[in-house]
């Protein structure tokens, strides 16, 4: 099987290409802004100076340790690394994500527990129900005990 090229590695490897990028780009940044050499940030984190080079021009990737390890020298957060990618890639929950999340926060603010198997005796019998509405002969009874 022949070696795929970085371009030809899949979908996801441009966008992990850019994300090294942005956090070596902060990570110089911070090193420069500190008046730290690569060499002096080397000794640091206990890496050759070239492998600092690497890592602020997103050719290696840096690990999670690793990260660790360079947040502490640079005295900031691991999250500095992160700040500004990307924005648009916040999650917006769909309407039926809304509202499954509003009935768990009801669901669980609900102190009976057996008001808590009722509702889930519905909602199981109302899915139920959902599979059978295609079928005429479907006769559905739903009795909930809430004493």
């Amino acid at each position: 099987m022949a070696k795929l090229s970085e371009k030809q590695s899949g979908p996801g490897r441009s966008r992990a290409q850019d994300i090294d990028r942005h956090v070596g780009a902060r990570m110089r940044e911070r090193r420069i802004m500190l008046g730290l050499t690569q060499q002096q940030m080397a000794e640091l984190i206990g890496v050759t100076y070239q492998q600092v080079y690497k890592y602020e021009k997103g050719i290696n990737r840096i690990a999670a340790g690793r990260l660790c390890t360079i947040a502490d020298a640079l005295g900031v957060d691991v999250t500095f690394f992160f700040e500004g990618i990307d924005n648009d890639r916040e999650f917006k929950p769909t309407p039926q994500q809304r509202m499954i999340l509003e009935l768990a926060r009801n669901f669980i603010s609900i102190p009976n527990r057996k008001h808590q198997d009722a509702l889930c005796s519905l909602a199981r019998a109302l899915a139920s129900s959902a599979d059978d509405d295609d079928d005429p002969r479907a006769v559905g009874t739903i009795i909930i005990d809430l004493d």
